[in-house]
């Protein structure tokens, strides 16, 4: 038996040996297996950080927010790839020499090899990302750019009132009402400006009198990140009901309602539905804010007399004085009844004119009371009939009545609609609009003139493009109300559900729109008499599948009609043979019947425009339409064709075209458009197929957009872009574009084989017009310009504004042969935008002659460029003259972005500490030769020396240098700075320097002494091994009461963050991010550790965090607490709580004063959503002792290797998390609780919950 007993002990211990064993033998013999393993997941790890990366980057081009785990996963892979490096660097040494390497050596490579592996593999395992990144929340485009807003009287008290209504509790719907123009929409765009900071998110729109719901559906939908499923408007009334409700505050802001309305239509959660809801809704009646049930209602009055004279004053351009002209003006001032927009609108529509005009105005405004009586506009009729009637003065009746008829059409379109400048000028040109000028291209500038004088008189409003402009709901009521009788008379309907009664007056209507017509209208008529109709615009229903179906017939006794334009159609052409003055016929989203047979029904047509319509083919007919002057196809859809097909010779034929707009695929034979002599404006998608014919050239052109590219369309609002070229894969000559090269405005150029440089390759006299260049993947250039090829004098990119230049592998410069008698030659003296990324042979960007042409240069951003040293060079300083050896460049730089320039020492010229006063932001990265930003002193032997430099930028507001291992000696005195990031940058000489001083960024040893950073609102500091002190004299820090984030990690060295006094001004901190500060102690230094002046005060008042939100520390080896406890709640706001790895931590809040708790107190983290206690082994307690804290909407929690911790957890009949620390002295005075509650609460345990039931743990029951 005990021989048996031996024998098997014998055989354990032998297996154990052996397997202890076998992996030190497989070190040795197996060492070609462990080194290929290691290689090729080392490569396969390589290639998938690279695929991520793609991901990220686009991704973040999409303006997407990356996924954390999938930054950590880049951080360990790209750091595991760092550290390995050595590894494969021996791996190869050994492979590219003959030497044998001994035993030894041997096992040790296998050994960390073998180590390595597996972690290597884990990441692989891990980094099959479904998605990168999601949807960045949007803030809402109306509270970005809301700058309207004046403060009044009115405005101020309306203002409070609204603050104050919204944070009340119970009161829900919110009303603000008042008479048009008195400028409730800027009021509750800037309510919403301000309650971002309040609620979760704030979303506005407008309803109008007829409000469009699924528009209005889509736009509160994207703000919340909601893509609909369903496409009933109840459906997705539905879905957006469920996910507001999902957000805990929501501020919904109702513009320009008109009457009762069902939110929850919309999908609108309210009331009992969302508690956490509000609505303010805008309104001109206040029985519309009865009907709601509004629980509060605001009106906004009119300005004082006294407020509205300094606005009208402002807006007039007025001089502040005593002048006869100021009188008058003032009378003309208070006519306008204090509203606002008839303020600016008669204030703009008489600047800049004489005392006469004035004199003129006053009394036609003393004369006219008629119009005051007008039920819906009241008295902002008569301000806004002034400024229409101006419109004829000071120029020839003829053109002010166009500039009316202009503004006129403009109230055709639907209310609140962005009208298209394209469609309106076509419009204009079809009724007759400066019929003295004879050109479409002339016409087009007078249109767009008689717009900008519209505008300008406050009678049209800009939008946030170029080719839209937007009208007033008041002056599109206006408007109607002009045309309402008299000779030119206008009807316009929306969301038509029934043919309005046809009676006598409806012949009188000169122009119609009936928009949004149901597809189901009832008695529409198959045929009506418009006798005088000139324009007519109909529209079927948006969003809506199926066409509104017109009869060929109608049209047929609108015998003056001059504009069709139509929507959402299907109709025959047939009819139109009786519409002998039709000019224009616009179709978008049609369906048009015997087109092609039908044309020569139109032969008066001169615009002819289909966008997103189908045909049945564009036949020869076309050439019939002999007065056809523009033609704009695009998404046209012809038959079963991929292609827009034209006949041959077909468009050669078209003789009378001026413009010509094809923005689809097509199979135009350019030949043919030798043969258009009266061609001025040119839009063509293009392919390289086309230019078969090596003597074609593009004919002069006025305006043109053309593109050669993959692309198959260029979008319709880009089709106004004036003078863009593109050109993409092309191997031929570019001698077909050298009309355009004359005057084009914006040129891209990708993938152009063969081409040197811009000039002179491409000629001499040209570019004088271009103002944006872009060029990509022009493998053979090698510089834009060079000067010592170029005979003539032409002066090149002299106004060009932007130039972008990415992967052009042999680009070594700007411009080549350039010296001070050359500069007028590629001056770049409007230049302002800069990018340049992927060109490795570049050594630096700017000479120093280019550079000082450069004077209005206000962005910069260079990436992935190894190849530069410096962006502006010194070696060829010496030519510059005399007079000019104080280098000073870029004086306007505003940002200045630098990323991955491995050979990058500096930025500059160290000219003078005045230098670079516009800048607002620096950002550079990854840059590990990088020392100053200016270029450094050289000692006797010509090497590089680190000297302080000392720079004031007034205006810097953003700071970040990181991985810039030999950046040093810097400061920056930046009183306006917010955002300051400093990772992994060199600190030398004495290691106790702050890093912020005097409102400075200091980087280096140098000895100053107070500071003030009142305006920083994130600061994050990485890699700092050797800073001791981000502060330096805690007695004289003044504020730091708008910072909200701070983020500090490895600051090995760092032995405390923040003063008593200092902390109790971090009012507005929401994140605090620290890690691995291995000598921190105490987060706030207590009292008796500060200076006496800076502890004076500390006593008056407890320390309190009232916004922080996110808290996070981590591997900080010396910390015992995190943060004092006073009297009042020290972190209301608190969601997220991580505390791991820090071993000498005892307790997470302690007493400020060590005070014995008589009783139990109670202590509430009402918002703490996740908790987490991890490898905490010093931990005792979570809070002081006589402390029971509630966290009542925890939703996770984990305890995890806290041995020492005596404080328990447990859920009460509500299901709040209680936790309280074990104190016996306590427990012996009520036995009851220690039955009850002591016993059965976990403590000294890891923990692991969910309140999901995710977790591993469940948390004991206590009633």
């Amino acid at each position: 038996m005990a021989e048996s007993v031996a024998s098997t002990a014998v055989e354990n211990v032998t297996n154990q040996a052996m397997t202890y064993a076998s992996h030190y033998l497989r070190y040795f013999f197996c060492y070609g297996e462990i080194v290929q393993d290691f290689t090729n997941q080392r490569e396969t790890l390589e290639s998938k950080i690279q695929r991520v990366e793609i991901c990220v980057d686009g991704a973040k081009r999409q303006n997407e927010v990356i996924y954390k785990d999938v930054e950590n996963w880049l951080t360990m892979a790209e750091n595991e790839l760092k550290e390995t490096q050595n590894l494969q660097d021996e791996i190869d040494r050994v492979k590219c020499s003959k030497w044998c390497p001994q035993w030894g050596w041997r096992y040790c490579l296998s050994k960390k090899l073998a180590e390595k592996t597996p972690i290597i593999s884990k990441l692989l395992e891990t980094s099959n990302f479904a998605q990168v990144g999601h949807r960045r929340s949007l803030q809402g485009i109306e509270f970005i750019t809301s700058t309207d807003f004046r403060d009044s009287e009115s405005s101020k008290s309306a203002l409070n009132k609204i603050t104050e209504a919204i944070n009340a509790k119970g009161v829900n719907m919110i009303g603000l009402y008042g008479m048009p123009g008195v400028g409730k929409t800027t009021l509750a765009k800037e309510v919403g400006k301000h309650a971002q900071k309040l609620f979760d998110k704030v979303v506005m729109f407008t309803m109008s009198q007829n409000p469009n719901i699924r528009t209005i559906q889509d736009k509160v939908a994207e703000m919340f990140g909601l893509k609909f499923q369903t496409n009933t408007e109840e459906g997705r009334a539905e879905e957006l009901l469920t996910s507001m409700k999902g957000v805990n505050r929501i501020l919904v802001i109702v513009d320009d309602l008109w009457e009762e309305f069902k939110l929850k239509s919309i999908g609108i959660p309210f009331g009992d539905d969302h508690k956490g809801c509000k609505i303010l809704l805008t309104t001109r009646q206040q029985q519309v804010c009865s009907k709601m049930k509004c629980q509060k209602e605001i009106q906004l009055g009119i300005l004082s007399k006294d407020e509205a004279w300094v606005l009208f004053r402002d807006q007039a351009g007025l001089e502040d004085d005593c002048s006869i002209l100021n009188e008058v003006a003032k009378e003309v001032a208070g006519e306008c009844k204090g509203l606002p927009l008839a303020i600016v609108t008669v204030a703009k529509a008489l600047k800049d004119k004489s005392l006469d005009e004035w004199r003129d105005a006053n009394q036609r405004f003393k004369d006219s009371t008629h119009l005051y009586d007008e039920e819906v506009l009241g008295g902002v009729l008569e301000p806004l009939k002034l400024s229409y009637d101006y419109l004829k003065k000071g120029i020839n009746q003829m053109t002010g009545n166009h500039i009316q008829m202009c503004f006129l059409l403009c109230s055709l379109f639907p209310e609140d609609d962005k009208i298209s400048t394209e469609l309106l000028i076509m419009c204009g040109i079809g009724v007759g609009l400066f019929p003295n000028v004879y050109s479409i291209e002339d016409k087009r500038k007078k249109i767009v003139e008689a717009l900008k004088k519209l505008q300008k008189s406050g009678l049209l409003l800009e939008t946030d493009d170029a080719e839209t402009i937007r009208m007033h709901d008041v002056v599109r009521d206006f408007a109607h109300w002009l045309t309402s009788t008299g000779e030119t008379r206008f009807m316009v309907k929306d969301k038509l559900k029934e043919w309005p009664d046809m009676v006598e007056s409806f012949e009188c209507y000169t122009a119609i729109a009936l928009w949004n017509c149901s597809i189901n209208i009832k008695n529409f008529p198959d045929k009506v008499e418009f006798s005088k109709l000139k324009t007519l615009f109909l529209g079927g229903e948006e969003d809506w599948d199926d066409l509104l179906v017109v009869s060929s017939t109608f049209f047929e006794e609108m015998k003056a009609l001059q504009v069709l334009y139509l929507e959402s159609v299907c109709f025959s052409l047939k009819g139109f043979h009786s519409l002998p003055n039709l000019k224009t016929l616009w179709c978008e989203d049609c369906k048009l019947e015997n087109f092609s047979s039908s044309l020569t029904n139109m032969r008066s047509l001169e615009i002819l425009a289909l966008v997103e319509t189908e045909i049945d083919e564009i036949s020869e007919e076309l050439v019939k339409l002999s007065t056809l002057k523009y033609l704009y196809l695009s998404d046209v859809e012809v038959g079963e064709e991929e292609e827009m097909n034209f006949a041959p010779n077909l468009v050669s034929r078209l003789t009378s075209l001026q413009e010509l707009h094809v923005t689809s695929e097509n199979n135009i034979n350019l030949l043919e458009l030798n043969s258009l002599s009266r061609l001025t404006a040119l839009s063509l998608y293009l392919s390289t197929n086309q230019f078969s014919q090596e003597n074609f050239v593009f004919p002069k052109l006025q305006r043109y957009d053309i593109d050669v590219s993959v692309d198959d369309n260029i979008p319709f609002q880009d089709v106004l872009a004036i003078r863009r070229l593109t050109i993409e894969n092309f191997s031929s000559s570019l001698s077909a574009f050298k009309n355009l090269f004359c005057n084009v405005e914006k040129l891209k150029l990708n993938n152009i084989s063969g081409l040197k440089n811009i000039v002179p390759s491409i000629g001499n006299k040209i570019l004088n017009e271009l103002t944006s260049l872009e060029l990509n993947f022009c493998h053979d250039m090698e510089f834009l310009t060079d000067i010592t090829r170029d005979q003539g004098s032409t002066v090149a990119f002299s106004i060009l504004v932007e130039l972008t230049i990415r992967s052009m592998v042999s680009l070594k410069g700007l411009c080549y042969g350039l010296s001070p008698s050359h500069r007028a030659i590629a001056s770049f003296t409007r230049l302002k935008v800069v990018t340049i990324g992927r060109c490795p042979k570049l050594k630096t960007i700017f000479s120093p002659c280019l550079a000082q042409s450069m004077l209005c240069i206000e962005e910069l951003y260079i990436s992935y460029c190894d190849g530069v040293e410096q962006v502006i060079d010194f070696a060829q300083e010496e030519e510059i003259t005399k007079n000019e050896s104080c280098l000073c460049c870029c004086p306007k730089l505003r940002i200045l972005d630098i990323y991955d320039c491995q050979s990058l020492k500096y930025v500059c010229a160290n000219t003078s500490t005045q230098g670079l006063q516009s800048l607002e932001s620096v950002k550079i990265s990854d840059c590990p030769q990088l020392m100053q930003i200016f270029k450094m002193e050289q000692n006797e032997n010509g090497e590089d020396v680190a000297v302080p430099q000392n720079y004031y930028w007034p205006k810097l507001k953003t700071f970040q240098i990181w991985d810039c291992e030999l950046f040093s000696c810097f400061i920056v005195e930046a009183p306006l700075l917010e955002d300051l990031l400093l990772s992994n940058v060199r600190t030398i000489w004495k290691t106790n320097m702050p890093v912020l001083n005097e409102d400075c960024i200091v980087v280096g040893n140098h000895e100053k002494g107070g500071y003030s950073f009142s305006r920083i609102r994130e600061l994050d500091l990485r890699n700092l091994f050797e800073m001791q002190i981000i502060w330096n004299d805690f007695a004289q820090v003044v504020t730091l009461e708008n910072l909200t984030t701070l983020e500090l990690r490895d600051c090995k060295k760092l032995r405390h963050i923040f003063s008593p006094t200092m902390a109790r001004s971090l009012s507005h901190l929401v994140n605090l991010y620290i890690k691995g500060c291995e000598e921190i102690e105490r987060l706030i230094l207590a009292n008796d550790q500060t200076s006496s002046s800076s502890s004076s005060n500390a006593g008056l008042q407890p320390i309190s965090f009232p916004n922080l939100t996110k808290i996070t520390v981590t591997k900080c080896e010396n910390l015992k607490s995190l943060f004092p406890f006073g009297s009042v709640h020290v972190l209301p706001k608190l969601e997220y709580l991580i505390v791991e790895k820090n071993s000498k931590l005892e307790q997470v809040f302690e007493l400020e004063d060590e005070v014995e708790v008589a009783a139990e107190e109670e202590m509430k983290f009402d918002k703490l959503e996740k908790l987490s206690l991890e490898e905490l082994p010093s931990l005792i307690h979570f809070g002081p002792k006589g402390y029971h804290f509630v966290l009542s909407a925890l939703e996770d929690l984990k305890v995890r290797d806290c041995p020492k911790l005596t404080t328990g957890f447990f859920i009460d009949s509500q299901e709040f998390v209680h936790c309280k620390t074990k104190t016996p002295q306590l427990i012996e005075e009520d036995a009851i609780e220690k039955s009850a509650t002591v016993s059965n609460v976990i403590f000294n345990e890891n923990i692991c919950w969910s309140c999901l039931g995710f977790g591993e743990s469940k948390l004991p029951h206590i009633t």
